[in-house]
């Protein structure tokens, strides 16, 4: 499933042809998704200017005076500006087709979604949508903004906030941070990651970790995150952004992926476990 980076590699990639931009049309080939398309998609949307595209955790938005187009990209999904006469395949479910705008002629936003665990909703204007309620802060926001500026209500992210999350959480660490309403955006691949850096075994319960141990993984997370989106993401079965390039980010795991293959530190072979129905290695070296 595509992860924070790899969302905001979608979300940047996208930015460029989006913004500024009309709608002129809406095309649904199917009804659905993973839940059904709103009729304010088909209804309000074609006319509207797109102000911005922003990210909330791993949703994006298509802002408009007439609200906002709400994206997820579920397992397999990826949004790409194409020319409007593209072969349509099995898997297109939905294009938005854009006006000229000085940026070129007979363009279509297409979502493709082999899998269909994406979705397609609406958000009207001075609303949140119920999926966005009591999600927890942006890993990569130093106030209580999201990275492209936009608020939500909620903490900042940093050491003392996980601790004092986790007191009394006997649940392991790993767990707490992938939990969406603790700080969004972290999936398996990077809590993997992120607790490798910060030395952290995952199976250890997170109301065990100390306040020092926190500001490690905190500093960890967003640090890997951010590589992560400058590496334009990791290709892990699926996922390719907007122009069809992979991400890099894969060739430098150091845990994800890597049970018994040596440990980048200490050349000790990888444990491999299944924590709360996800794979996951660390070293047992390493992390504590």
């Amino acid at each position: 499933m595509p992860e924070l980076p790899e969302v905001e590699t979608t979300r940047r990639g996208l930015a460029p042809h989006l913004e500024g931009r009309r709608v002129s049309a809406v095309t649904l080939r199917r009804a659905n998704l993973r839940w059904p398309i709103p009729a304010e998609v088909p209804a309000l949307l074609p006319g509207q200017r797109i102000e911005a595209i922003r990210r909330r955790a791993k949703y994006l938005l298509l802002d408009t005076a007439a609200g906002s187009a709400l994206l997820h990209l579920g397992m397999s999904g990826s949004l790409r500006v194409l020319p409007a006469d593209t072969p349509v395949g099995p898997h297109d479910h939905v294009d938005l087709a854009l006006d000229a705008a000085g940026r070129g002629r007979g363009q279509v936003l297409r979502f493709t979604d082999p899998r269909r665990f994406g979705c397609l909703l609406w958000q009207p204007p001075g609303t949140t949508h119920a999926l966005l309620r009591g999600l927890g802060p942006e890993p990569l926001a130093s106030t209580c903004t999201a990275p492209d500026g936009s608020a939500f209500d909620g903490p900042a992210f940093d050491g003392d906030y996980l601790f004092a999350r986790s007191r009394g959480r006997k649940a392991p660490v790993k767990n707490f941070l992938m939990d969406q309403r603790i700080v969004v955006g972290v999936g398996n691949i990077y809590a993997a990651e992120a607790l490798f850096a910060a030395g952290i075994s995952p199976l250890r319960a997170a109301g065990r970790v100390s306040s020092e141990r926190y500001q490690r993984l905190a500093d960890a997370v967003r640090s890997i995150l951010s590589h992560a989106i400058d590496r334009g993401g990791t290709t892990l079965r699926d996922f390719i952004s907007p122009d069809g390039t992979p991400g890099y980010f894969e060739q430098e795991l150091s845990a994800y992926g890597r049970g018994g293959a040596p440990c980048p530190n200490c050349g000790r072979a990888l444990k491999q476990a299944w924590i709360g129905q996800r794979a996951s290695v660390w070293c047992g070296h390493c992390q504590r």
